[in-house]
């Protein structure tokens, strides 16, 4: 184990199951100081947990990441409780009602925008000051495949997802020269609790969208996001990763 990440402090929202829970064990392995956010205060403190049993550092903060408040007050518990900020990965997300466009309601919509897409907006708007004053750092951004493509009645998570990638693009530029790198991930469908309550034949079926004819795992995409957050990704900004065992090659 390189421990390439010892003395970096990251910020994983979303942390608390999933991809978030992998990402933060995945940093904690490499040295990293970790602070998870999650809405399940309960889930975020078991993976803290872990990474304590472990040896390592870790703190578990409650927050709404579609509130820009409660973002910004995580920021200032991890900066007080480390002294900065060098890695943040906005993963928190959900899934939203699957309904035709014209068929969506309002408050569907806004409740899968509030945290797919405003949620990491109001995330680096409060990491990002944090890191230029701790000299730099790397943000990466939680995004899909259908920030690339369509998706069949998931109009609101497919919007905010495409956003996320445009963000993404928009934040390495104007920081492109202070330090800070922006990158985006584009997980297909990975085997976490967004997908494990559905039946059998219907994993298999989402399996079978990709070339691999498999789910992929959290850890596939964490070792990703640690690539990412170290210095072996030093010229690498405002890109677009996918992970997706070749479901945008078809």
């Amino acid at each position: 184990m390189s421990r390439e990440l010892t003395g970096k402090v990251a910020f994983v929202t979303g942390g608390g199951s999933g991809i978030g829970e992998a990402t933060s064990i995945a940093f904690a392995d490499e040295g990293a100081s970790v602070v998870i956010v999650d809405f399940d205060l309960a889930g975020a403190e078991r993976v803290a947990a872990t990474i304590v049993s472990k040896g390592g550092l870790a703190q578990a903060i409650k927050a709404d990441v579609s509130d820009d408040a409660s973002i910004g007050d995580a920021i200032s518990q991890t900066i007080a409780k480390f002294g900065r900020l060098d890695i943040a990965v906005n993963n928190a997300g959900i899934g939203g009602d699957m309904a035709p466009t014209g068929d969506q309601s309002v408050s569907g919509w806004r409740k899968v925008m509030g945290v797919n897409l405003d949620g990491v907006f109001y995330s680096m708007r409060h990491e990002i000051p944090a890191m230029l004053k701790s000299g730099g750092g790397s943000i990466i951004n939680m995004a899909s495949i259908l920030g690339a493509v369509g998706f069949a009645n998931s109009a609101g998570y497919v919007t905010a997802k495409h956003g996320v990638v445009g963000l993404t693009k928009n934040a390495a530029i104007e920081y492109a020269t202070q330090g800070i790198r922006v990158n985006a991930i584009g997980p297909g469908f990975i085997n976490t609790p967004l997908l494990s309550a559905l039946p059998a034949d219907s994993l298999a079926g989402i399996a079978s969208l990709h070339p691999m004819n498999r789910l992929g795992q959290s850890r596939e995409v964490a070792d990703l996001v640690v690539f990412l957050a170290s210095e072996k990704a030093s010229f690498i900004t405002g890109s677009y990763y996918p992970v997706d065992g070749g479901y945008l090659a078809r």
